[in-house]
């Protein structure tokens, strides 16, 4: 029984070591090789497609940042502008 139980580890180990060393091979071959080069290169321009709208949607925001505090300004300006005149009214109604 435990030769049996003795043999079926060495076995099973035996596999293992096979089949990590053909798994090896397989990772290091040519073919593997000129996949991970497609992959990567497909990451790569992923990457640049990405970072071409991020910077599209920072230059938006940047406008649309500027064109808010140019309309705040105004506003800021037109209500100064009010409150002098009606203080003025105020004034010459007093």
């Amino acid at each position: 029984m435990w030769d049996i139980l003795k043999m079926k580890k060495t076995v099973i180990f035996a596999g293992g070591v096979l089949f990590g060393t053909a798994g090896v091979k397989l990772l290091s071959s040519k073919d593997a090789k000129k996949v991970y080069t497609g992959c990567t290169a497909a990451v790569l321009r992923a990457k640049a497609s990405v970072m071409k709208t991020v910077t599209t949607i920072q230059e938006n925001a940047e406008d649309i940042l500027a064109e808010a505090k140019h309309q705040n300004e105004e506003r800021a300006a037109m209500d100064e502008v009010f409150t002098e005149e009606s203080d003025d009214l105020v004034r010459e109604n007093e």
